[in-house]
């Protein structure tokens, strides 16, 4: 059998722990080799739970006992960690976004080309089994030439509002997201963002300078339009919805319910509510992504997420907010 891939984790908050987990407990041909955080209480907590060793950032990215890196700090952190991976050989894993700041991503991506490195962003939306049904739809001919697309990515309540004023904003914290899986199910470049947003449920988001509820529409180079909507809070759960309408027919992606119960009485019927929560929602989508990463660092060939696929986000949702500002439209050229 292949020697297992020995990935370390930097950062080991609650995405970087979740990560520890799934690479230690469930994912073939993976081994959780060490951890690091810039908190070390958290780090030596994290490797007892797990039995690996605790180390510092740059002890972690320089160890001959690493074979790749998982970076799941700050993302104002993400491309130094990128470029010191780079630099050490590692294979490399990195979550979204991969920066704020276009001229950081496109000089990691340098780095990472001239040392020749396997680098995957951490979109697992991707990896979920009901959004790459529509994007497998769109690939094999099923439902013909794209024509639409909409996407509903809302969330069941409100970040902290300290946390919206460092996230950039729900076009990078939120639907950055939905900017790529409109790349990802459309199969389609974006070239021109139009961009509407406003405060309808916190004013205090408002005087962080952010809005809560937006709707951006996306025109792609094959001439097909996606609407994507965004609202941070949706009462009834965590929604995310994906749907490709072609000249043959049309893919839809929908919610898993808790439970497949329901109650049937003469007052009509009663089932169970869906995920309220990012990590219940996705749960089999994150060891999906783990497993796609392992293979890839194993077996070579294109990124299951690329450098490149990583960097188009970005600038969509800088065209977004530059379009919010203005109301007018945006050409992703200008950015």
């Amino acid at each position: 059998m292949d020697a297992p891939v020995r990935i370390g984790v930097v950062g080991v908050g609650r995405i970087g722990a979740m990560h520890a987990e799934i690479i230690a407990r469930k994912v073939d041909g993976a081994q959780l080799a060490a951890v690091a955080d810039v908190h070390a209480p958290l780090a030596e907590a994290v490797a007892l739970q797990f039995d690996v060793p605790a180390m510092t950032v740059e002890e972690l990215i320089a160890s001959p006992l690493v074979d790749a890196v998982a970076i799941c700090t700050s993302t104002d952190t993400h491309t130094r960690l990128i470029e010191l991976a780079a630099q050490h050989g590692k294979a490399i894993f990195c979550e979204k976004p991969i920066s704020l700041d276009l001229a950081e991503v496109d000089r990691a991506l340098a780095a990472v080309e001239v040392a020749g490195v396997p680098l995957m962003v951490g979109f697992n939306r991707r990896f979920d089994r009901a959004h790459q049904s529509v994007h497998d739809a769109v690939v094999t001919g099923e439902v013909g030439d794209v024509q639409l697309a909409r996407i509903s990515s809302r969330d069941p309540a409100p970040p902290p509002v300290e946390y919206i004023k460092v996230s950039g904003g729900i076009f990078v914290d939120m639907m950055i997201h939905d900017f790529d899986m409109a790349r990802y199910v459309v199969g389609s470049p974006v070239v021109e963002v139009y961009a509407k947003g406003a405060v309808m449920i916190d004013p205090a988001i408002g005087e962080a300078g952010d809005v809560d509820t937006a709707s951006v529409m996306l025109t792609h180079a094959n001439g097909a339009v996606t609407m994507i909507d965004n609202s941070r809070q949706a009462p009834y759960g965590y929604d995310q919805r994906v749907e490709v309408l072609g000249l043959k027919g049309m893919a839809a992606s929908g919610n898993p319910p808790l439970h497949s119960g329901i109650t049937y009485t003469a007052d009509g019927l009663r089932g169970p509510v869906v995920p309220n929560f990012f990590l219940e929602r996705y749960a089999d989508a994150f060891v999906r992504e783990w497993d796609a990463f392992v293979s890839y660092v194993r077996d070579g060939g294109p990124s299951p997420v690329s450098g490149a696929d990583g960097r188009a986000p970005v600038v969509l949702a800088m065209a977004a907010g530059e379009s919010m500002r203005t109301g007018q439209p945006v050409r992703v050229l200008e950015i």
